[in-house]
């Protein structure tokens, strides 16, 4: 019993060493515990993920049309918005920014 107590001990002194003492092969995060750096990232830092590769948000289709008889065209927007109503507002402002002045209506809404 006694041996297993100091080997825990010497386990758990291990542990919080290597915690206290990161490894110098592995770059700190910053924002966990570290200052933040002074100097702007470096072109070796990753980047920044857009918003079609980030897994959140929506993908909203809508039928539009360009005149009143025309036939619907599907209009796709991905929005970052966990919204469903958001989602919707901004596929429906992005559409009429595309040209798309008719807006027929929601085919269907997926989320990310």
């Amino acid at each position: 019993m006694a041996s297993e107590l100091s080997e825990f001990e010497e386990n758990m002194q291990r542990e919080i060493d290597a915690f206290l003492k990161p490894d110098k092969r592995k770059p700190r995060q910053p924002g966990r515990g570290a200052a933040a750096p002074s100097q702007p990232a470096k072109s070796t830092a990753e980047p920044v993920e857009s918003a079609e590769t980030m897994k959140t948000g929506h993908r909203v289709k809508l039928a539009v049309r360009k005149r009143q008889l025309d036939v619907d065209t599907v209009f796709e927007h991905r929005s970052t918005s966990i919204s469903k109503l958001e989602a919707q507002l901004e596929a429906e402002k992005a559409a009429k920014r595309a040209g798309y002045p008719i807006i027929g209506y929601l085919i269907d809404i997926q989320r990310l």
